[in-house]
């Protein structure tokens, strides 16, 4: 068993506090000695402006920073929270590149960029860090918007090798004139198991010249690492890097390994000797993730005055855990998943630190419905063998739990983070007769973007998709989803639901995963759009769907509004449209589970609301009738793979406008298809032919815009939507 011994750093040594000291010192469990003060010159991390000045500083300075950045990391996570686990365990790492290379000269790229906060801290960024009200000033990931140093805006997995390929082919082709010298790419935190990182390390075998791959090996990916390389990897550090086979070796590239990967020293040596280096070389180096953490702490302790503050005095400042190197393969760390109480090692809680403000904070849209889902799927797994749930890593962070997956047994398959294997291997299982499930963050999805198309869609494959975090949120940029409805509506043969309830939400996935030949089971792959935060508040506050209150059919018989059932004002009999039949949706078919849902029936306007926008459809129909005497009619479209010709044909009487409402990217979204279809099926009588509108998100990269920030950007808002159907009468 590894334990905190020999790790080569420790915190004993301390900063002056400001502010609120005591108060802040005691949330952390740090002692006030060593709060980091943003204001005190007398301290190594305030006066580091540039690398420059990481390589001014005395051999024996080095662990004194590492301490100094090491406490900061520690406050910055109880008070902003973030990805501290993996970079506590790269603060050694990180200070040996600066301390060894020149960058930018020498290019440092970061894979799973959320590795860099202790490089933004060394490249002039250390008060964002230091300063909560400055805190805001950086984004979770490299951006070069930011600083020279920051190569790439990166925050998905597995490319810092191809990109490092790239930069190291121009410096080679033009030579000294390039301006670059040594390219270093940065890849762990399970990020080599990613397939384009072996396509990088082929291409680097290849091309030659100098490429130094430092591999920061913490023996975790997001939750635990799952694969065939595990063992060699676990192999290697066994043997202090001597076993074979080595798979770095196996692509013909150089190798060292440092065992001592929290040792700033021997990093520094290590770097040393790959500096200039002639060829590409691999320097694989064992980390601690969450190196600092207080293994013994709990969300308890924090909570009473007996709490036993962290001990800075040992060799190391590490605290000994057993929560490292499990029998393999490894399964689960057996800790809280709580994203409030990391601890150093194997512990998937370290991944994201909530901050202490959100400790007691209900459940957010992802794991709420992810654990509703998970709920729903595991009773059936004695029955139905071939029923899978696969998550390419980030689990935890969707509500797949430790304690559903250690249940789940066969039934549930991490497969690291490999998208676009993760989905091919889903439609094996499918072809086989079995019931896949996928799950995983929508702009992660991205990543499998060919197999969508070919292994699944081309293929007819019965894979049932949960697609996370979909459409607006206040994410960075590298999370965003708001293009995840322009993605998966318009692949051919895939079918994309868009649930605006939890009792929709079940139904549909119940309908998707209908066992191979059930009646009116879907022929092929269905989306599921988990819903957000719109929906989940109007869940918890009914007040917030104040045409229906979230009380509506199950689902229609037909959304057929035929021009026969109008009224004299036109106006449409709600008898029409809300019929009833059994929620279970394993016999509700195909033709009706892509039915338009009509909730309210009235004229002159008609709202269609998707997904997370339908509570704003409700909401806005409401502010038409109480201060215009409109009563509007409002759709919940339920899915966006087509248009229900039928509810579009009937809304020609009566209705003037149509109005589309989404939470995605606008341009080549579900909206313009509303509106493409009136352009498209013009009658001659020009009455009949309504005016469209369509509110929806700009083609644009957005990076920690809050949501309600979005909505004003894009009109959607109440007072916006009912100011433009107001003005056009």
């Amino acid at each position: 068993m590894r334990n905190a011994s020999g790790n080569g750093f420790d915190s004993s040594d301390s900063f002056a506090v400001s502010g609120a000291a005591e108060r802040t010192a005691r949330l952390h469990d740090i002692p006030p000695s060593i709060t980091p003060s943003h204001g005190d010159d007398s301290h190594l991390l305030s006066r580091i402006a540039s690398p420059a000045d990481v390589k001014a500083l005395a051999p024996n300075e080095l662990a004194e920073l590492c301490r100094e950045i090491r406490t900061t990391l520690l406050a910055y996570g109880h008070q902003h929270g973030g990805h501290i686990g993996s970079n506590l365990g790269m603060v050694e790492a990180t200070v040996a590149l600066h301390r060894v290379f020149d960058s930018p000269r020498d290019r440092i790229v970061f894979d799973v960029s959320h590795q860099s906060y202790v490089h933004k801290m060394l490249t002039g960024r250390a008060a964002a860090y230091l300063d909560p009200d400055r805190f805001s000033e950086v984004t979770g990931f490299t951006n070069p918007d930011e600083s020279k140093h920051d190569q790439f805006v990166l925050g998905h997995t597995g490319t810092s090798i191809s990109l490092a390929c790239g930069l190291a082919k121009t410096r080679d082709m033009e030579g000294p004139n390039s301006g670059i010298g040594n390219v270093i790419a940065v890849i762990g935190d399970g990020s080599l198991s990613s397939g384009v990182a072996f396509e990088g390390l082929n291409n680097a075998a290849e091309q030659g010249g100098n490429l130094i791959i430092v591999f920061n090996d913490n023996e975790m990916s997001i939750a635990g690492d799952f694969g065939g390389m595990y063992g060699p990897l676990a192999r290697l550090r066994a043997s202090g890097g001597t076993a074979q086979p080595n798979l770095f070796n196996a692509f013909g590239l150089d190798y060292r390994y440092v065992e001592a990967g929290n040792d700033v020293s021997a990093l520094v040596a290590a770097f040393e000797e790959v500096r200039d280096i002639d060829h590409p070389v691999v320097v694989h180096i064992h980390t601690l993730k969450g190196a600092g953490y207080d293994g013994e702490e709990t969300h308890a302790d924090r909570q009473t005055a007996s709490a036993s503050p962290v001990s800075f005095d040992s060799p190391t400042g590490v605290h000994p855990t057993d929560n490292v190197n499990h029998s393999e393969p490894w399964h689960s760390d057996h800790c809280n998943l709580s994203d409030h109480e990391p601890h150093e090692g194997q512990c998937e809680a370290s991944h994201w630190q909530n901050p202490d403000a959100a400790i007691g904070k209900p459940d957010d849209p992802r794991k709420h419905y992810g654990k509703m889902a998970m709920a729903a799927l595991e009773p059936r797994f004695a029955a139905e063998p071939g029923l899978v749930v696969i998550s390419p890593a980030t689990p935890g962070s969707n509500g797949i739990t430790h304690e559903f997956r250690e249940r789940a047994g066969a039934h549930y398959v991490d497969t690291g983070i490999t998208e676009s294997h993760a989905v091919a291997y889903a439609a094996g299982i499918a072809r086989a007769g079995g019931t896949p499930v996928v799950a995983t963050t929508a702009s992660f999805f991205q990543r499998a973007y060919d197999q969508f198309f070919q292994e699944m869609s081309l293929n007819r494959s019965r894979v049932t998709v949960l697609d996370f975090l979909g459409g607006l949120s206040g994410s960075d940029n590298t999370h965003s989803g708001a293009y995840d409805v322009t993605m998966f509506s318009n692949i051919p043969g895939a079918t994309m639901l868009v649930p605006t309830s939890a009792r929709d939400y079940l139904a549909d996935l119940a309908w998707a995963t209908a066992p191979a030949g059930s009646a009116d089971a879907p022929a092929g792959p269905v989306v599921i759009r988990v819903p957000g935060e719109a929906i989940l508040a109007a869940e918890r506050d009914a007040t917030l769907l104040p045409v229906t209150g979230g009380q509506i059919a199950d689902r229609p018989q037909s959304a057929s509004l035929p021009a026969s059932a109008s009224s004299a004002s036109g106006g449409i009999s709600a008898a029409t449209v809300r019929g009833t039949v059994s929620v279970t949706a394993q016999h509700a078919g195909a033709r009706h589970m892509l039915d338009w849902r009509v909730n309210q029936t009235g004229s002159q306007v008609a709202i269609i609301g998707l997904g997370n926008a339908y509570p704003l459809a409700e909401q806005t129909a409401a502010a038409l009738s109480d201060d215009y005497g409109i009563t509007a009619t409002v759709i919940d479209p339920r899915q966006c793979t087509s248009l229900d010709s039928d509810v579009l044909e009937s809304l020609r009487d009566g209705h003037q406008q149509v109005i589309t409402l989404e939470d995605g990217q606008l341009e080549g979204g579900w909206g313009e298809k509303v509106t493409a279809y009136y352009a498209n099926h013009h009658v001659s009588d020009g009455s009949r032919n309504p005016r469209v509108l369509n509110f929806g998100a700009a083609k644009e990269f957005t990076d920690r815009v809050s949501l309600g920030e979005l909505n004003e950007r894009y009109g959607l808002t109440v007072e916006q939507v009912t100011e433009a159907i107001t003005r056009c009468f």
